[in-house]
């Protein structure tokens, strides 16, 4: 049978095969060809009468993730917060540029409005190009807007800790009762209350997946790409890219750069040039064999 692994936990898989769940171990040949099958994998399962299975094949991705790790995601709910906890605007560039390397939709939620509207930021990513919303799970602000947006499509919330995804995603289906966890005013930093990655079905068509606060958002990663890819996984600096005067710009201070000739107009975000040269100094420390 056909089927999409729904949650991945301790060595098992549960198998969505659309007429139930088959709980499955991995063949291991899965681990000799280092092949890990994810959460949104498209798959291909043997199932046993007594609702137990084996996946037997990894069907082609669309795209993967490592942080959420999951797949064949058609659209990522970057959820962000300028209430307690305050995301750094780093935070969601990083997460955007790689969905932007790998071919996948970013939507950007500011949760917690009616506590603090972070209002230049909002208008930051609707200039950039993205579709960009402002929310409230409190009080249900935008979420008729966002149900729309992720209408039939296969989504994964993302997101720093505290920022509300488990409550952004109890508001959309109040069947779910994710657990949510308090925020530490004294750490200004949500506890983890996800676990692990999980999908869940709308009652609109929707797949979406609860992924677990990343404490690796904290931490110096990168994008995954070579530097002088990182230049395509900013879409508002397309424009510019084929006008600078020096071929291969790295459009960090380079004479004569579009890119920054923009950034001087006003055409392109102060912070997003920030996130965009943060990155670019990370990528250029990573070895080849290194990026993912």
């Amino acid at each position: 049978m056909e089927g999409i692994i729904f949650k991945s936990l301790s060595g098992f898989y549960y198998v969505d095969c659309g007429g139930g769940t088959v709980t499955c171990r991995a063949r291991g040949k899965f681990r000799h060809e280092k092949v890990k099958p994810l959460v949104g994998d498209r798959v291909e399962v043997t199932a046993r009468a007594d609702g137990s299975g084996t996946v037997d094949v990894v069907l082609p991705r669309k795209n993967e993730f490592q942080r959420p790790a999951v797949a064949n995601i058609d659209l990522l709910v970057v959820v962000a917060s300028g209430a307690i906890p305050i995301t750094d605007p780093f935070l969601i560039d990083r997460v955007v540029a790689m969905a932007e390397r790998r071919g996948c939709e970013s939507v950007i939620c500011f949760n917690k409005w009616d506590l603090e509207q972070p209002a230049d930021l909002y208008e930051t990513y609707c200039r950039a190009g993205f579709p960009t919303l402002r929310v409230s799970a409190e009080t249900g602000e935008g979420m008729e807007e966002l149900s729309r947006l992720i209408a039939g499509k296969v989504c994964a919330f993302t997101g720093n800790s505290g920022v509300g995804k488990s409550s952004i995603l109890n508001a959309l289906e109040p069947t779910f009762q994710l657990q949510v966890g308090d925020v530490s005013e004294k750490l200004g930093r949500g506890r983890h209350t996800t676990r692990h990655v999980e999908l869940f079905r709308l009652k609109n068509g929707t797949v979406v997946a609860d992924t677990p606060g990343f404490s690796s958002f904290e931490e110096e990663d990168g994008v995954g790409c070579a530097p002088e890819e990182l230049q395509y996984a900013f879409r508002e600096f397309a424009p510019y890219l084929d006008r600078c005067r020096f071929v291969g710009c790295a459009h960090v201070k380079e004479k004569d750069c579009a890119v920054l000739e923009a950034l001087a107009a006003g055409e392109i975000s102060p912070t997003r040039h920030a996130s965009y040269v943060r990155l670019y100094e990370q990528a250029k420390e990573v070895p080849e064999w290194g990026r993912k």
